[in-house]
């Protein structure tokens, strides 16, 4: 209350809801317990820590507003960006605001910068200023985004803070997609928080109403308020999780330095990849990578190992996953052509493949690859099947074996385990053969998983009708070669 018994404007952070409050209080309605012992095999890189979660805030609101030691402002070099955060606390702040920003003479890209708060609850304010987006130059974004929580933190924890209210500093204006931005934003505070806890008591998330939702989903995979929470959210976690502080790693720039730099290299090779790590020093500094000229050489020769070999691809998997994490695949997603449905008489996914929703000769194949990895990584993580409709493709529409080859060699090993069968529905007497020649003499161990199905009927023998997500014309195309039993079947109205 202000003195004449208005209402105060401003936020106390000791008011708002924890994010484990509200778990608990979700738990408590739904008359269950948080699961505190369960048994799990793997542990998450972030694992629960009920300590943590106390000091977390997830808050629907203006950053402004927040009553706590400091709050982060967002702004471009010049500390005169017009976006909505600054906009509202150089209000808020009052005139002097601008005049003590004058004497910063700006701020660098990643850096974070201190004044007053002026006429705000908050005592500091703390500008940042975010990179702007570009997908060619996503590293470099990236790791200027991870610097610029860092920095606000690290200036938090040398100024002996108790809490801080950040705002989502990637804005729209510089084109950061909010998604990849929330991961870095939530693993760096979090590795931040692993290692320098006891110096912040809390940290609020500020998020606008078209934030929330994308906070909401990845908070509980660096914050999970459970071990079953935990062992949830473990498959969503992206590959690319960081180093020890959170911050961006770019394999093909870490520095391999031995212990021994005066051992001379084995040149007889005779133990392969496995001697030659021997030299490689233990400390995680000089093993990051391993010898990774060796392992090119060894590759050329024929010689590395299966689990080296292994390494590798998963290596190179995770290229691609991270590539189509960051590509605007909004063009091939509007094609419908791949999509989850329900789940099989099993309780396996099931994911639909239409051919004919896909012009081969129209469309960047690279970027089908990459929807295809960005859509299936995390459901291929457990068992799941493939329904592919074949129904009125035409040549048009036909996948060239050397994508299908291409996309069978890039994909990780789980995919290939946890593919439990392929439907095959409306095949032509060509498609048979093309799949048998493709599976006989290209891929190993498809074969057997490949069952071709002639009509729904035979379909929803192993996938309830209610299930599945059916395009119209395929509806329409069984119905005249198959009779109208399932015709009346309502198709789904996105399709």
């Amino acid at each position: 209350m202000d003195p004449l018994g208005a209402p105060s404007q401003f936020v106390d952070v000791d008011s708002l809801l924890g994010w484990s409050d509200a778990y608990e209080a979700k738990q408590l309605d739904c008359h269950q317990s948080p699961v505190e012992k369960a048994q799990v095999d793997v542990r998450s890189p972030f694992p629960y820590r009920k300590d943590i979660n106390e000091k977390i805030i997830l808050w629907k609101g203006d950053v402004a507003l927040l009553n706590c030691t400091a709050i982060v402002n967002t702004s471009n070099e010049t500390l005169t960006d017009k976006n909505p955060v600054s906009e509202s606390i150089f209000m808020h702040a009052g005139p002097d605001l601008k005049d003590e920003l004058q004497k910063l003479k700006g701020c660098r890209t990643g850096e974070a910068k201190l004044t007053k708060g002026f006429n705000l609850a908050a005592r500091f304010i703390i500008h940042t200023v975010g990179p702007k987006y570009k997908s060619r130059y996503r590293t470099a974004a990236e790791s200027s985004l991870y610097s610029c929580y860092r920095n606000v933190l690290q200036l938090a924890k040398e100024q002996a803070m108790c809490s801080v209210g950040f705002c989502v500093i990637n804005t729209l204006k510089r084109c950061y997609p909010l998604e990849d931005a929330t991961h870095i934003a939530l693993r760096t505070v979090r590795r931040f928080l692993e290692v320098h806890g006891e110096t912040l008591e809390k940290v609020v998330f500020a998020v606008s109403e078209l934030e929330e939702a994308t906070y909401q989903k990845l908070l509980p995979l660096y914050f999970p308020r459970s071990l079953e929470e935990e062992v949830q959210s473990l498959p969503y976690l992206p590959a690319d999780i960081g180093n020890a502080e959170g911050e961006p790693v770019v394999p093909e720039r870490q520095i391999r330095i031995t212990e021994k730099p005066g051992v001379p290299d084995d040149a007889s090779d005779e133990e392969g990849l496995e001697a030659d790590l021997s030299f490689i020093g233990s400390h995680a500094f000089a093993r990051m990578e391993g010898d990774v000229d060796k392992q090119r050489r060894l590759i050329l020769q024929g010689q590395l190992s299966e689990a080296a070999l292994q390494k590798q691809h998963q290596r190179n998997y995770n290229r691609w996953l991270c590539q189509a994490r960051a590509e605007d695949l909004s063009d091939i997603a509007s094609l419908k052509a791949l999509y989850q449905t329900g789940v099989d008489n099993c309780g396996r996914t099931v994911m639909v493949v239409v051919g004919r929703n896909i012009p081969v000769t129209l469309i960047d194949m690279e970027k089908a690859l990459l929807y295809f990895i960005h859509v299936m990584d995390h459901i291929a993580v457990k068992e799941y099947v493939l329904v592919y409709f074949h129904t009125l493709t035409n040549d048009y529409n036909q996948l060239d074996s050397n994508f299908l080859k291409k996309l069978y060699d890039v994909v990780d090993a789980k995919y290939k385990r946890n593919l439990k069968a392929l439907y095959f529905v409306h095949p032509t007497f060509r498609s048979k053969v093309s799949a048998w020649f493709f599976t006989t003499f290209t891929v190993s161990g498809l074969k057997d998983k490949i069952h071709y199905v002639e009509s729904l009927q035979q379909l929803f023998t192993a996938i309830p009708p209610e299930q599945i997500d059916l395009p119209p014309f395929v509806l329409e195309y069984d119905a005249r070669e198959n009779g109208p039993y399932y015709s009346s079947y309502p198709p789904s109205p996105d399709l």
